[in-house]
């Protein structure tokens, strides 16, 4: 018999789309003993059924630690709410039964096909910006994404569950922090989750600047994990692509073009980000 399993899923955006989210999850093929726990982390709004609501902090980190506190399966699934999870994924995880010292089990993730005529979206798609490889394959630095990981919950009460007053970073800081404590990390890539890729350059901005900041968040906690490109290099690096840009331009090819300059952008954003605070007030 498979270890019981709690899913759990911050959301903090529109009630339509936590009502279209619910009713998503309810593909998952849960045991008698399972339970799927979506946190409402939204500041304000009326409760949705099949719903937690987890307000007193606007912080997915808080949501899922909150949530947690309310399930009592023995492991705990983490996904977000922009992924697309198979049936069996609960399933999935435990094909592989995991050692007593393991503590992590670390989910695949594919970014998936864009839905919408988007340069942005190409552009990382093509670049497979969320796939787990970036992450679980880093050596001494390697975590698991929130995306989609499973977390025994006795190694997760056990160091006190996510830092709760970040923004971003806490699933790279958890999975230190479990490796510290003698827990061991384990992947788990038949389990795999689909994850919308982002359509607007608003929307990937955003994202880079929130991933820079954690990082550099991270890499004071964690000398050395994330250190920050050199500054010199990589505006010389810019202004080569800039330049390539513009002859792709010149030859015609508009999407040659745009995926070249999309690549500084995307880099400074994550460069700038690394500026911005990461604490959650």
């Amino acid at each position: 018999m498979r270890p019981s399993v709690d899913v759990v899923v911050p959301f903090a955006g529109p009630e339509e789309k936590l009502q279209r989210l619910v009713e998503r999850l309810r593909v998952l093929a849960l045991g008698e003993r399972d339970r799927l726990i979506v946190a409402d982390n939204r500041p304000a709004g009326v409760a949705v059924e099949g719903t937690v609501p987890v307000r007193e902090r606007q912080s997915s980190y808080y949501a899922r630690n909150a949530a947690a506190r309310t399930g009592s399966g023995d492991w705990l699934l983490f996904i977000d709410a922009d992924v697309e999870p198979p049936a069996d994924l609960v399933d999935r995880y435990f094909d592989d039964p995991p050692g007593e010292r393991v503590g992590l089990l670390i989910g695949g993730i594919d970014d998936a096909a864009p839905a919408e005529d988007s340069a942005v979206a190409r552009f990382l798609y093509t670049r497979a910006s969320m796939d787990d490889g970036n992450t679980a394959a880093a050596g001494r630095w390697a975590y698991a994404q929130t995306a989609n990981c499973a977390v025994r919950r006795a190694a997760f009460d056990a160091i006190g569950g996510f830092r709760d007053d970040i923004r971003s970073g806490g699933d790279a800081d958890l999975s230190f922090r479990l490796r510290r404590a003698g827990w061991e990390l384990a992947r788990r890539p038949g389990a795999r989750v689909l994850h919308d890729t982002r359509a607007t350059l608003k929307a990937m901005v955003r994202q880079r600047a929130r991933h820079g900041s954690g990082c550099a968040w991270l890499n004071a906690e964690y000398p050395g994990a994330f250190p920050p490109s050199p500054l010199p290099g990589l505006t010389k690096w810019t202004v080569l692509q800039l330049g390539a840009a513009g002859r792709s331009l010149a030859r015609g090819d508009r999407e040659g073009a745009a995926q070249t300059v999309l690549e500084p952008v995307s880099s400074w954003a994550f460069r700038i980000g690394r500026v911005l605070p990461n604490e959650v007030r």
